[in-house]
């Protein structure tokens, strides 16, 4: 109902510039629970990447001692994983540098990636890995590219094959509401807190390592170590999932390298024995935080000597995450209907349910709408997820309830060109158009809200010669025919005034509306 051809009167540019800033600051307004939980996720990533580096550094060590006492049969072997490790430490490095640019970015030059300070700026990492001549994100994407292809053709065993291909995938993703699937750096960095910029640039580092460590096991395995093998055992954690979320399974292979496949290791964990014969560990997570565990392998040899091998690892368990925001404002309308996104990371939305208190919330495709009742009294929106077959609560979040703003009076008319125009007063109005008007309307028309009201009556206040002001009533939103016989006397220049109008909105509450000035050219 936006009006294309008349001039918004000054008060009315203030309200529309009032609701573009209001929107502007809850855009930016990011949850500092959220913030919070991206630096825990952040901190846990780095103690993980700490252990695969570790890992794959004793990987190559083990390939480096099988070369030194067989270099005919290891050499070879080892020139690969050299080349693995450099090709590694270079893209890891550069990742690195990625962090440092965004945190200073938005710190300054004395920036730290371990002590961010505007962990909520949304604009230094979109600015960093996405502007420019030379935007960042594409340079990383392409460098993952090369590595991935680099590191795939090492792999003999599909099934891990896949699994490499998978965590250094830079596809384009699809993300809701958009046609086509964005870029791969598009849907990573922009709109993002620094604190999530760094964070998925530290789990691309925890997937780099992955990758390297699958590929150094792999040349480990190929090569026919025979009588040394035996002397560099060691015992690895191999977690299935790195980061795992409140109410679902931690999940871990713990291996032997080098073992033969037809001899199984006994596992101890915490002094227990595992029973699953093929190592897998598991268990439930009730807690957040960072938990340690340790053990030991028992192998039997061939000489029925049996050989304990320790092993100790970590895994960080998060709060569930969920986002759910309001498409219109950071309130929700009584008597309307609210447009509201909920989204969970890592979760489709088939698997995504919920509910509101204080009215109703149901689903339209990818989208909610929620009809607030009563004014004054929150909303509260549950979100919660099928996590492996059970409903896990992922975030409950409180509106604010309120009336529908006052509308903004108007008399709707056709102009020459016949389009529907609004006439709001305080200038010069065509006398015939006004004859030609059946009455007065109301409605929000700012862009937003776009909500049309019921006017109940109104008056007009005329003056006489002397001064003396003459109202009349309304027929309900109509003009009444006494009003029309005052219009029909008015000259040109005279004007008169609307004042008294009672409208009501969708919330059904009646409200009194500012009067309005005709002047008749």
């Amino acid at each position: 109902m936006g009006a294309n051809n008349t001039r918004l009167s000054p008060r009315q540019k203030m309200i529309n510039l009032m609701y573009i800033v209001l929107t502007a600051m809850l855009a930016l307004n990011v949850s500092s629970d959220v913030l919070d939980g991206f630096t825990q996720v952040h901190e846990g990533l780095k103690r993980s990447n700490v252990n695969f580096d570790n890992r794959n550094a004793s990987l190559y060590a083990q390939l480096s001692g099988i070369a030194e006492q067989n270099p005919d049969k290891a050499q070879a072997w080892l020139d690969k994983a050299t080349q693995v490790r450099e090709n590694t430490a270079a893209l890891y490095r550069y990742v690195d540098s990625l962090k440092y640019a965004i945190v200073r970015k938005a710190d300054g030059e004395n920036g730290d990636p371990d002590r961010i300070q505007s962990r909520d700026d949304l604009e230094a990492a979109a600015v960093t890995m996405l502007s420019g001549t030379n935007p960042q994100g594409k340079v990383l994407r392409l460098r993952v590219d090369d590595y991935r292809d680099f590191m795939v053709p090492m792999m003999p065993d599909s099934l891990k094959r896949a699994t490499i291909v998978e965590a250094l995938s830079t596809a384009p993703i699809p993300k809701a509401g958009n046609i086509t699937p964005l870029l791969w750096e598009e849907a990573k960095f922009d709109q993002q807190p620094v604190v999530a910029a760094v964070t998925l640039l530290s789990k691309l580092q925890s997937d780099i390592l992955f990758a390297e460590g699958e590929v150094l096991a792999s040349l480990l395995a190929q090569v026919d170590a025979g009588d040394v093998r035996v002397n560099e055992l060691n015992a690895y954690v191999l977690p299935q999932s790195r980061l795992v979320m409140r109410g679902s399974k931690y999940s871990a292979n713990i291996v032997l390298a080098a073992v033969d496949t037809t001899q199984r290791p006994t596992i101890f964990v915490n002094g227990n024995e595992l029973k699953d014969s093929h190592g897998i560990y598991e268990i439930n997570t009730a807690s957040t935080g960072t938990f340690d565990y340790k053990g030991w392998l028992e192998v039997t040899h061939g000489d029925g000597n049996v050989t304990r091998h320790d092993f100790s690892s970590s895994y960080t368990v998060i709060e569930p995450m969920a986002t759910v925001s309001a498409t219109l404002m950071n309130v929700l309308y009584a008597g309307i209907n609210n447009p509201v996104s909920i989204s969970v990371p890592g979760v489709p939305m088939s698997d995504i349910s919920a509910s509101m208190t204080n009215g109703t919330l149901a689903r339209e495709g990818d989208h909610w709408v929620a009809r607030p009742q009563t004014v004054g009294q929150n909303a509260v929106v549950t979100v919660t997820a099928n996590m492996d077959g059970h409903q896990v609560t992922m975030a409950s979040t409180t509106f604010r309830v309120r009336k529908l703003p006052d509308p903004t009076p108007f008399i709707a008319f056709t102009d020459a060109q016949g389009n529907t125009d609004h006439y709001r007063g305080g200038k010069p109005f065509a006398k015939s158009l006004l004859l030609a008007s059946p009455g007065l309307s109301a409605a929000i028309d700012d862009g937003l809200l776009d909500t049309p009201f019921e006017v109940l009556s109104f008056e007009t206040v005329f003056f006489d010669s002397s001064g003396n002001a003459m109202p009349e009533v309304s027929a309900g939103a109509q003009f009444s025919t006494r009003q029309k016989a005052q219009f029909q006397r008015l000259g040109r220049g005279k004007r008169f005034f609307i004042s008294r109008i009672k409208a009501k909105g969708p919330d059904g509450i009646t409200r009194d509306l500012s009067p309005m000035e005709v002047i008749l050219n």
